[in-house]
């Protein structure tokens, strides 16, 4: 597996998009880097609120965790199509969310796994509180089967910015996100 040294949108971008819009903004920094221990304290001193980085990417997530709660901001965890949802399991506990990706790290664009949902669902029957995030082709077409799996955050790049009206489709994968949230709740 390989993780890129450096970082695209980094602590400065932060750091502007902080100034500019203020406090309203959750800023999730999804960092898909080797060595993610060398950019918390920048990330947290640009006011970044969730440090997510790769378990594939540290040799120590233990101390990674303790590092980004230690530095104010909440950790999320993610895993790449090829690494067993068991191997996140015994960090649950101690992240706020999880995040699976639904495409390979790298290029944008690429076709939605589906065979990864099973991960996202075993995640939710485990660990029924967690955030738990799906990222790579989703989008109208996707969506549905991400929030019934048992995500509650999607990260939809593609979708959203070839769209001639992103914010219907915002709406509409926030609105089968909470459609699916409800219909969980009550099946409890």
């Amino acid at each position: 597996m390989h993780f890129v040294p450096n970082i695209t949108f980094g602590h400065p971008v932060v750091e502007s998009l902080q100034k500019q819009l203020g406090q309203d903004p959750f800023f999730d920094m999804h960092m898909m880097v080797s060595r993610p221990e060398q950019w918390v304290k920048p990330m947290a001193v640009a006011g970044a609120n969730q440090y997510t980085f790769h378990l594939e990417a540290t040799e120590n997530p233990g101390a990674l965790i303790k590092d980004i709660r230690e530095n104010g901001m909440k950790v999320g965890l993610a895993i790449k199509p090829g690494t067993t949802v068991e191997y996140l399991a015994p960090w649950a506990h101690q992240i706020d969310m999880a995040l699976v990706m639904t495409v390979e790290p790298g290029f944008r664009g690429q076709k939605f796994m589906e065979d990864m949902m099973p991960k996202v669902h075993w995640l939710r029957t485990q660990f029924p509180s967690l955030d738990i995030e799906v990222d790579g082709g989703v989008g109208p077409d996707t969506n549905h089967k991400c929030a019934e799996a048992g995500a509650n955050m999607i990260v939809s790049g593609s979708a959203i910015m070839r769209s001639e009206d992103p914010r219907s489709v915002i709406n509409l994968l926030r609105n089968v996100c909470s459609e699916a949230a409800q219909k969980r709740s009550l099946n409890r």
